[in-house]
């Protein structure tokens, strides 16, 4: 008889020496099960070892490569400690130790708890032990989450790695510190996407400089760290930057929860909403000023596009206004040349008449402008007055988008109230399931949309409450550019709330360029 011995390390004792040895549990049972093989004078096959694996994982490599001999009849007899150590689900034992070992002329024991398939009377009992091991993994799992559930809303760090830019504290669990030799890698990504690059060029960028992506890097640190897609790579992909660039973890805030178990049974992961996350603020040193965070979300939020072969944000994007409609001009490329061009005229003629600038000209009215602001000495009485118009303006902004707000969540409440009422209607039998489905996904469609549209003028009041900073700091914010002498995407930003452009005067290369200034 041929046996076929299969171990499996139980959470409960864990006792590892080293990460390459067994541990002393599974050395146990080694020896055990060897022992009593070799009593009843059993020939071993083989033994199959899963260490740090849990009862109801489906995936352990040896637990598969025992259940792929067996049906292939390599051995007679499958000999574990306790019918646990196999599996600790039901459905398994049914399946297998029930079932397919039966058909395949295989007999299971468990050593120590006295399962055994060639004896037909304890059949029960293994089905009562497979229940009770059932039961036990469902109230294992309840515990466990209810102790992260709890750690995570007090803002401890659960995670098996730190997000990259972090580490672990070693003098304290459930804290990360920052991890300088990372983090000045993400700092790097943030200003050059405020500076006008985009997520594909970033990641360029970091490549061409043999940078390792955070999961290589992870690696390269000692890390066990394990991920399903991308095994090999240690390149930078978009997605890298632009999940990066939207994780309030650097912050310094807290981000956990977004996932969740299928069930305690499976490893499969579910995306939670961001409704169910856990976020508490202000939890770790941050890596990302708030400044430079606002900036760099105002721009995701703008949804910007690269600007042909430099893969830059346009220097004006979103800043250059038709003096007529106010509508933003948008980048054009002529005979090599770059223009700005109202496109409202190609929809109607009769509401704009139609505006088109080239950059270049732009740019050095912009330049010109900066130079004639830091030659003004002292304050002027219309400086003062054009100061409170600016101002006054702003605050208008504010108060505008502010409205904005108290009307999307409005429109929000309405039409949550307004799926509420579908579904009475549904249980009423006043329409069907179908109608139901298809009204209640518009709703949920407007509730996303305002939702979205809330975010974005809220960044817009930071924004807008930024330039209201700036513009008790003019001198300042002046003089840390005083010497440029190309523009880029990061002085537009920092100096310009937006430009007026009209169309060149007849008979002249003159026209109108009025440059709202950021303070």
């Amino acid at each position: 008889m041929k046996v076929a011995i299969y171990c499996r390390l139980s959470e409960e004792d864990k006792n590892k020496q080293t990460k390459t040895d067994d541990s002393e549990s599974i050395q146990n049972q080694k020896n055990m099960l060897i022992e009593f093989s070799l009593k009843n004078g059993w020939d071993i096959y083989d033994i199959y070892s899963d260490d740090d694996f849990k009862g109801a994982d489906r995936n352990r490599p040896e637990f598969k490569r025992i259940l792929e001999d067996a049906e292939q009849r390599k051995f007679d007899i499958v000999l574990c400690k306790t019918q646990s150590r196999f599996t600790r689900e039901l459905e398994l034992v049914e399946k297998y130790i029930h079932g397919k070992f039966i058909e395949w002329n295989i007999r299971f024991i468990g050593y120590a708890d006295n399962a055994d398939t060639e004896n037909m009377g304890n059949k029960k009992q293994r089905q009562i032990n497979g229940l009770v091991n059932e039961w036990y993994l469902e109230d294992l799992s309840n515990s466990i989450k209810s102790v992260f559930d709890t750690k995570k809303r007090a803002g401890q760090h659960i995670g098996s790695f730190a997000l990259y830019g972090y580490k672990k504290d070693p003098e304290k669990k459930g804290r990360i510190i920052i991890d300088e030799e990372a983090a000045k890698i993400v700092r790097e990504v943030f200003e050059l996407f405020v500076q006008g690059y985009g997520k594909t060029n970033i990641a360029r960028i970091l490549n061409e400089r043999g940078i390792p992506n955070p999961t290589e890097y992870k690696r390269q640190k000692g890390l066990r760290y394990k991920t399903k897609h991308n095994k090999n790579s240690t390149l930078w992909k978009y997605f890298s930057i632009s999940n990066m660039l939207e994780n309030e973890m650097y912050i310094g805030t807290m981000v956990q929860n977004k996932q969740k178990n299928a069930s305690y049974k499976s490893g499969k992961k579910l995306c939670l909403p961001e409704s169910e996350w856990i976020k508490i603020p202000n939890m770790h040193e941050p890596i990302i000023d708030i400044e430079l965070w606002n900036q760099a979300q105002n721009l995701i939020a703008k949804r910007f596009k690269p600007w042909g072969d430099t893969k830059k944000i346009g220097v004006f994007a979103k800043k250059v206004k038709c003096i007529y409609c106010g509508y933003y001009m948008r980048t054009q490329k002529t005979r090599g040349n770059r223009y700005l061009q109202c496109a409202t005229s190609f929809i109607s003629k009769e509401t704009c008449p139609g505006v088109m600038v080239s950059v270049n000209t732009l740019e050095k009215a912009v330049l010109k402008g900066i130079s004639e602001l830091r030659e003004v000495n002292g304050i002027e009485t219309n400086e003062i007055n054009n100061k409170v118009v600016f101002e006054s303006r702003l605050q208008d902004n504010l108060d505008s988008l502010r409205q904005d707000i108290i009307f999307y969540t409005k429109k929000i409440a309405e039409a949550t109230e307004a799926i509420k009422s579908l579904y009475l209607d549904k249980l009423k039998k006043i329409i069907t399931d179908d109608e139901f489905i298809e009204f209640s996904r518009e709703f949920h469609q407007d509730k996303d949309k305002f939702k979205r549209l809330i975010e974005i003028s809220e960044l817009e009041i930071e924004q807008v409450e930024l330039k209201l900073k700036n513009a008790l700091n003019k001198e300042d914010l002046l003089d840390k550019y005083k010497d440029i002498e190309t523009l880029e995407r990061i002085h537009t930003d920092a100096l310009i709330d937006y430009i007026e452009v009209s169309r060149r005067f007849p008979k002249s290369v003159r026209r109108e360029i009025n440059i709202a200034w950021n303070f």
